[in-house]
Parts: structure tokens; C-alpha cells; sequence
């Protein structure tokens, strides 16, 4: 264990002393693309479900929670997918490659954002179950194909220095920003001009990703470096490998505060459509606008104020700073709901409430991403950071279940927001033990 313990907190041997600025900026280039299709489906995911989810459920009191519980297991399927294949992925990659892993991905990509599409422009009143067993396998297939994301970050890592990883991992989190914002406001202009036609979600999903697959296919290099070392003999679903990275003193703590933070996080973000239709009387695509705000908040957060901020803030201060942000964001977003039940919606106060769960979030992603990465040996980067996405897309399958059946337990909505503040307050005390490690 002691030897395993020092192979994880050493120093990456042997990255180029200075980015690869054109693996960078292609492999942004393809998750901006990529998450654009994401930023399509999320927004309006809840609410296509329901519409389904309420005709096969026998009218009652017990409706709303059933349905509750069916939306929130489709939105967890893609995160468990994601919890099981980030690993593998990443350990797949650090012997055949970082390219083939990611071009495999966008395929998968651009096959489930079809079907989702062709299950939502299934009737529902005479066909609403076979359209959620379709947008069941279209959102597993998807979860698969965007586990990947591990990979991304594992050239990152192939292409960065120590001391400018946590740079480059922000630059991730940018594109997710820049896809975030750009994809509802796609979403929104589907909906304006095919007006009650939900497949176009699903359709120009798969066509944006169908476009990063020609630009990774064409442009893409490949980053990983066999001839520095060879590509450790390793099976496809190592779970020895996983549990040394979650025993480690300098890992473990780290992957765990980033597991807590996403699941509090996954509470409110599972909910917010719904929250925006309850409270505020939101059409579909006002609700676009607001996700195209979140992704807004994202993208200048990571693409610009964190990478400024880099030089003279610590991985672990991002951290803490970005725990207390999400906290008050999350609280204020069940100030938002209480009131909204109360007959007093505030519009400013749930844009106030996104901002600083969102500013935080975009803080703690990047530097629990980079800490792990600069702790972790260079032969094993696409394996842990798997692992640390494979605890994040847990948290995202039990935020969204949990999120939704608390969201629809009470008539004020209140309770997955006191849950998410909570437990990421809880987690304060964590930060001097990530510091030592």
C-alpha cells in the first residue's frame, strides 16, 4: 500500500514543459461541441418526461411522487452509466490512446441523441411507455458515450505542465460553460421555430455532435506518450485500482469532497426546470434562457475569473471558497421556492441564488480535478481522474433522485435545497486534511 501511496502522489514524470496549445484547443473545440448537445436535452429533459411519466400512472395522490421518481431515475441513468465507464474508459485509454477512446464516445454520442429524438416525437397518449423505455436506452447509451469526459481531462493532463494543470482543467469547465450556455439557447431556438416538435431537441443534438466527430476525426493528435513508459498491464473494470485511489491519504479526500459537493449540487440541479415551471409559470422557452444563464455563469467563471485567479490561489482555497458559494446559492434557492409557495416569486433573488451556486461550483470543479491529476502518476492519469468522474456521476445519479422525490414531497418545494446546503456546509471541516495531503 505504501508503494501504491507513492506512485499517486508523485509528481507526473515527463510532460513537455510548455501546453500543448493544439491538443488544447481541439479537444476544447470537441466538448464545446459535444456539450452543446447536452445543453439541448438537459433543460427540457424533466419536463418531456413527466408529460410521459403522468399517462402511464393512475391518477391520485401518490402520482406526483411516482412521477417524481421516474424522472429522477432517467436523469440518473446517464450518471450511472457514467459512474461505471469513466474508469474504464480512462484505464482503456491510458493503453490504446486518448484519441480512438473519444472519437468512440462522439460516435455513441450522435446514435442516442438520435433516439432520443425519435422517442419524443411519440405520442403520448397512445404510446407513452414505449417512448420512456426508448428515452431510458437513449439517455444509458448517451451516459456511456459522454463518460469519455474522463478522457478529455486525461489530455489535460498529457498536455500540461504540473504547476499549469489546474489552468488547463479550467479550460474543460470553460467549454462546458460556453456548451452550456450556447446549447439551451439552441434548444430555445428549436423550440421557437418547431413549436410543440420535442424530437428537434434530440435531432440537432446529434447533428452538434455528429459536427465534433468530423473535427476530432480530422484534427484531434493523440497525447499519450508511449515511449516514455509502457501502458501499465491493467483489466478493463480494475476495482483493486479503485479502491487504492479512494484509500490514498493524498486522493481519497479529495475525490470524496468532490463526490459530496456534486451530490448537493445534483439536488438543486435536477430540480431546477421543474422549479422554474412551479414557481415562476416559466414556458419552455424562458426555461432555456435561464440554462443558457447558468452555462453563461459557467463559461466566464472558469474561462475567465479562475484562470486569473490561478496564479495566486491554491487548489484547496478554490475549494473551500467554492464550498461556501455553493452553500449560499443552494439556501437561496429554497428561500426562492418557500416564497414563490407563499404567492411572492423574486426573480432577482433565484438569479442571485444560480450565480453563486453556479461561481462556486465552476471553482471547486477545476481545482479538485487539477489536485488529483498533479497527485497521480503520469501512467495513470486517465485511471484516477476515472475514478474521481466515476464518484462525481454517482453523486449525480442519487442528487437528481434524491433532488426530485424531496422537490415533489412538499407542497413548498423546499427540502432538496436545505439538503444540498447542509451537507456541503458539513464539509468545511474536510479542507485542513485536504491542505496536508
Amino acid at each position: 500500500m505504501q508503494n501504491s501511496e507513492a506512485t499517486m502522489r508523485a509528481a507526473p514524470p515527463g510532460p513537455p514543459l510548455v501546453s500543448n496549445r493544439s491538443a488544447l484547443l481541439i479537444v476544447f473545440l470537441v466538448v464545446f461541441i459535444d456539450l452543446l448537445g447536452f445543453g439541448i436535452v438537459l433543460p427540457l429533459l424533466p419536463r418531456i418526461a413527466e408529460q410521459y411519466a403522468e399517462k402511464i400512472l393512475p391518477e391520485g395522490a401518490s402520482q406526483q411522487s411516482f412521477s417524481g421518481l421516474i424522472i429522477g431515475l432517467l436523469m440518473s441513468s446517464f450518471s450511472l452509466m457514467q459512474f461505471i465507464f469513466a474508469p474504464v474508459w480512462g484505464r482503456i485509454s491510458d493503453r490504446v490512446g486518448r484519441r480512438p477512446i473519444l472519437l468512440l464516445g462522439l460516435v455513441g454520442s450522435v446514435v442516442f441523441y438520435f433516439l432520443f429524438g425519435w422517442a419524443a416525437h411519440l405520442p403520448p397518449e397512445s404510446m407513452a411507455m414505449t417512448a420512456l423505455v426508448l428515452f431510458f436506452v437513449s439517455r444509458i447509451g448517451a451516459g456511456v458515450a459522454g463518460a469519455t469526459i474522463a478522457t478529455a481531462q486525461a489530455v489535460i493532463a498529457d498536455s500540461t505542465p504540473p504547476e499549469k494543470r489546474k489552468h488547463g482543467m479550467a479550460l474543460i469547465g470553460a467549454a462546458f460553460g460556453i456548451g452550456f450556455t450556447f446549447g439551451p439557447l439552441l434548444g430555445f431556438g428549436s423550440m421557437y421555430f418547431f413549436p410543440e416538435h420535442h424530437e428537434a431537441i434530440g435531432y440537432t443534438a446529434a447533428a452538434l455532435s455528429l459536427v465534433a466527430l468530423v473535427l476530432g476525426y480530422w484534427l484531434l493528435p493523440e497525447t499519450r506518450r508511449f515511449e516514455t513508459e509502457p501502458p501499465l498491464a491493467r483489466g478493463w473494470l480494475n476495482f483493486a485500482g479503485m479502491g487504492k485511489a479512494l484509500a490514498s491519504s493524498s486522493i481519497g479526500p479529495v475525490i470524496l469532497t468532490f463526490f459530496l459537493a456534486t451530490l448537493g449540487f445534483g439536488a438543486f440541479e435536477g430540480t431546477l426546470a421543474l422549479l422554474l415551471k412551479d414557481s415562476f409559470q416559466f414556458s419552455e422557452d424562458k426555461s432555456f434562457l435561464i440554462f443558457a444563464y447558468v452555462g453563461f455563469v459557467l463559461m466566464l467563471t472558469q474561462g475567465f475569473l479562475y484562470r486569473k485567479l490561478a496564479a495566486r490561489l491554491s487548489e484547496v482555497t478554490f475549494m473551500a471558497i467554492g464550498l461556501l458559494l455553493m452553500a449560499s446559492g443552494v439556501g437561496a434557492l429554497g428561500g426562492v421556492t418557500y416564497l414563490a409557495s407563499q404567492g411572492s416569486p423574486l426573480l432577482w433573488l433565484l438569479f442571485l441564488a444560480l450565480t453563486f451556486a453556479v461561481v462556486g461550483f465552476a471553482f471547486l470543479t477545476p481545482s479538485a480535478q487539477a489536485l488529483i491529476s498533479r497527485r497521480t502518476d503520469a501512467n495513470q492519469q486517465g485511471e484516477i481522474l476515472g475514478v474521481n468522474q466515476s464518484a462525481s456521476a454517482m453523486a449525480r445519479i442519487l442528487g437528481p433522485v434524491l433532488g426530485v422525490t424531496l422537490y415533489k414531497s412538499t407542497d413548498t418545494h423546499l427540502l432538496p435545497y436545505v439538503f444540498a446546503a447542509v451537507l456541503l456546509l458539513v464539509m468545511l471541516p474536510m479542507i485542513p486534511r485536504l491542505r496536508r495531503g
